[in-house]
């Protein structure tokens, strides 16, 4: 699978009708904050439920384990008083109440308060704006909210993932949410797409689609699904990558000879070389300050990763261990960088600390491809190969919670995590 890194052929086994990704929870970390979630007054008006959502979101980070509440009458709002003797006596460190209540001019607000049980201290409290038409939207909301005040970092269950599902002869490219719900399809095609990846405002995704009968690189607009080319060259462009202030794309193109990396617009102009190799240099990715390019090259006889300066220069080489280290992507604080890393004959994620040079590899499998952060940093959503079939999985970056995401409409492969939507 991973001889020519360069362009990853999608060979997906054939599959049935369509479906959400469903996301089970094999490996949780140990040390899991005890959360009480209570049935939220008036959420009942629309469905799903929302304490419902902010429990399953809370429950798939692996940072926290949710307590059995039962319905409360009168239940809870983020007006009443709370019991923090009682509360403790049910095992709970946290608690979340709040309500569901729609306005005079027929709208409705969800407000949502935290309190912290043992220290009997009330975290916060919000009133969020909800839709009728996109209740998930405003849950996923209220536990980003719920998230940040008691972990001091930003949810991301409010964000975006995309990837390719390829069923019978037609490759889709998708949008989900974070959690795998109501997938949408941007892109259907009977060739592969591959390398999809998201400008840093969310707004539009860069890929390569073999549509023309070889590969070429589009900039497709999420809003009204227009999209332009980017990089349409004599021979192969691929491995298209953003810079953070997403003015610029990095791509892998051939038609000067040989796979050597190029900076340009997003509109295809500007184009600039900044690698001259007799080797494969590809998948550039920039780090999160702008400064550096990470890329994969067998310059050295193997397949390992490099870093550049943005604009050009030497190449350092960045990874030693083992003798095949492909697909850099650092992490959103700059702090590591994860790539895949041969381990004993196993594909394997691997996360390297860029100021130690200590390596883990944080996966259990034995065929990831195509790392992607959250933006928060936390987890890491990957591709995988499960009884010949491909799956998404996500794990946290230590490697303590691992996740598995399904579907049984076919194989999925190609993840990309999308930013913060402000």
């Amino acid at each position: 699978m991973h001889s020519r890194w360069l362009l990853l052929a999608l060979t997906l086994a054939s599959a049935g009708a369509s479906a959400q990704l469903s996301i089970e929870i094999t490996g949780a970390g140990a040390q899991r904050t005890p959360i009480a979630i209570a049935p939220f007054a008036g959420e009942a008006t629309l469905q799903p439920s929302l304490s419902a959502i902010i429990r399953g979101d809370l429950e798939r980070s692996g940072l926290f384990r949710n307590l059995e509440v039962p319905l409360l009458n009168p239940p809870l709002t983020e007006a009443s008083p709370i019991n923090y003797a009682d509360w403790r006596a049910r095992l709970a460190d946290a608690l979340v109440v709040g309500s569901l209540v729609q306005l005079p001019n027929g709208r409705f607000e969800t407000r949502v308060r935290v309190d912290d049980v043992v220290k009997q201290a009330r975290l916060g409290a919000v009133a969020l704006p909800a839709a009728s038409e996109n209740i998930r939207a405003v849950g996923h909301r209220a536990a980003d909210y719920v998230y940040e005040k008691l972990t001091g970092e930003k949810g991301v269950f409010s964000t975006l993932i995309s990837y390719v599902v390829k069923r019978g002869d037609a490759y889709e490219l998708q949008i989900a949410d974070a959690d795998g719900v109501g997938a949408q399809t941007i892109l259907k095609s009977h060739e592969p797409i591959i390398s999809p990846t998201w400008s840093p405002d969310g707004k539009r995704i860069a890929y390569v689609s073999f549509e023309n009968k070889k590969p070429v690189v589009y900039v497709h607009s999420i809003q009204d699904a227009k999209r332009t080319v980017a990089a349409n060259f004599r021979g192969s462009n691929s491995a298209p990558a953003w810079s953070p202030d997403g003015s610029r794309l990095a791509v892998t193109l051939s038609f000067q000879g040989g796979s050597q990396i190029f900076v340009m617009s997003p509109n295809g102009s500007g184009l600039k070389r900044l690698t001259s190799s007799q080797a494969i240099d590809t998948e550039p990715r920039y780090s999160p300050d702008g400064r550096w390019l990470y890329f994969t090259s067998d310059r050295g006889g193997t397949p390992q990763v490099y870093r550049m300066p943005a604009t050009g220069g030497e190449p350092q080489r960045i990874t030693f261990e083992g003798s095949y280290n492909v697909t850099p992507r650092p992490s959103p604080d700059g702090k590591t960088l994860a790539y895949i890393s041969r381990n004993g004959g196993k594909f394997q994620v691997a996360i390297l600390d860029l100021a130690n040079r200590q390596v883990q590899i944080i996966t259990d499998s034995d065929r990831d491809e195509s790392p992607s952060f959250a933006p928060n940093g936390r987890m890491i959503l990957l591709a995988t190969v499960v009884n010949g079939r491909g799956v998404l999985s996500a794990v946290s970056s230590d490697g303590r919670v691992k996740q598995r995401l399904t579907t049984t409409a076919g194989d999925v492969r190609e993840p990309a995590w999308g930013p913060f939507i402000e």
